[in-house]
């Protein structure tokens, strides 16, 4: 039987157990509330959809795009961060488009990591932010993130016990999949830190508009001299209900910026055209859509938190992401997140994502996921409230 060493590196993927579980349930006529993969569920806002029919009309957008994304759409994303953060972008030399941010994060790490490379990355982590460096030949050093912990103290501790040393940093905050946030001092103190160490940061606010209760989420970029260590990557996946357009952005330091461009030259063609003219009439038009989903967000996340404390589950409320981190009750903490999942998938008909899929720091945790209705949350509560009582034998 072939062996191939990349495909070696990479760990069962836990999540497909659930999958096969949750499908095989459905096939015997379950009703299964899905609150697993971070998929928004409601339709993409009607102006960035009309756009997109008529551009798909002009038979001029169904020929080869640049990888780098068309002169608009990347005026548009500076000009959008300039809107949202007060940053200023050259949209020729510090922003390039990609196919969604795993794409990106993916082939940033082919661009600008060797083998042997150490890589700093969180844990839980969104996979991505590991096994792309991983599957880049790197090596991986993960920095605890956690309930009293301070990350920017680990990440200072990794940074000098390890050798080689690390040449990056990656950060993602508002996180996926532990919902953390930072403020802008934060960002301060890594920019410094980066420089007197040599790393490059490379930063995710892919959920940088899915904030609650007047936190806003800052941006690594608007610290002075940032872009001379630091890239940021943004997806409008979430913002825009996007998730299957698969549009995102890198944009930062011009050097890893031109490092990504000239790999993605080989590698892709870009995205159809008329998906990046959309993308610009998402970005330039108006916002009023962006609003209305975060308040969709908070208002299911209300419901959700407000009814696990009352089944005496006390998941802390997230201040950002679409996403609950729930620390598993105590009396099942024993049988660790797959297996919790399982149990709560079979026995209450809700699939949720087991932490240990984001870490092996998140094995005490799930990840719930706010892609249901009001109404269906509630549902899903119910049988969360039965399945947790009976395992507690009351």
């Amino acid at each position: 039987m072939r062996e191939f060493e990349k495909i070696k590196r990479l760990p069962p993927y836990v999540f497909a157990v659930v999958n096969k579980l949750k499908m095989e349930l459905r096939h015997e006529g379950h009703d299964i509330i899905d609150l697993g993969m971070g998929n928004p569920d409601q339709p993409t806002p009607q102006h960035i959809v009309d756009k997109l029919c008529e551009a798909a009309q002009d038979g001029r957008n169904h020929r080869y795009s640049v990888s780098r994304g068309i002169p608009g759409l990347r005026k548009a994303v500076c000009a959008w961060y300039k809107r949202k953060f007060d940053v200023d972008l050259d949209p020729e030399t510090e922003a390039i488009a990609t196919i969604g941010s795993k794409e990106g994060l993916a082939h940033l790490a082919v661009a600008i990591t060797s083998p042997g490379d150490l890589i700093l990355t969180p844990n839980p982590a969104y996979p991505i932010h590991p096994y792309g460096f991983i599957l880049a030949g790197a090596d991986i050093r993960h920095v605890p993130m956690g309930p009293g912990r301070d990350y920017f103290e680990d990440l200072q501790k990794a940074v000098k016990d390890s050798w080689p040393r690390p040449k990056i940093v990656v950060v993602n905050f508002p996180s996926n999949p532990t919902a953390q946030v930072v403020d802008l001092d934060f960002y301060v103190k890594l920019v410094d830190f980066a420089r007197e160490n040599d790393l490059i940061v490379i930063s995710d606010i892919a959920y940088a508009e899915i904030t609650f209760d007047g936190y806003q989420c800052p941006s690594i970029l608007q610290v002075p001299g940032a872009k001379d260590v630091a890239v940021e990557f943004y997806s409008l996946s979430k913002t825009y209900n996007m998730p299957g357009w698969r549009m995102g952005f890198m944009v930062g330091n011009s050097e890893i910026v031109g490092a990504l461009a000239k790999i993605k030259s080989y590698l892709d063609y870009g995205t159809f055209q008329p998906l990046q003219i959309a993308a610009c009439a998402a970005m330039n038009g108006p916002q009023e859509c962006v609003e209305e989903i975060r308040q969709m967000y908070q208002a299911r996340r209300d419901v959700l938190i407000d009814g696990m404390h009352k089944m005496g589950w006390m998941a802390e409320k997230p201040k950002a992401t679409m996403f609950v981190w729930a620390e598993i009750p105590d009396e099942f903490k024993h049988m660790g997140s797959l297996e919790f999942t399982k149990r709560m998938l079979s026995e209450a008909g809700v699939a949720v994502s087991p932490g240990i899929g984001f870490g092996d720091y998140g094995d005490h945790y799930v990840r719930i996921a706010l892609i249901e209705n009001e109404h269906r949350t509630r549902q899903a509560l119910r049988g969360m409230r039965q399945f947790l009582h009976a395992g507690a034998g009351g």
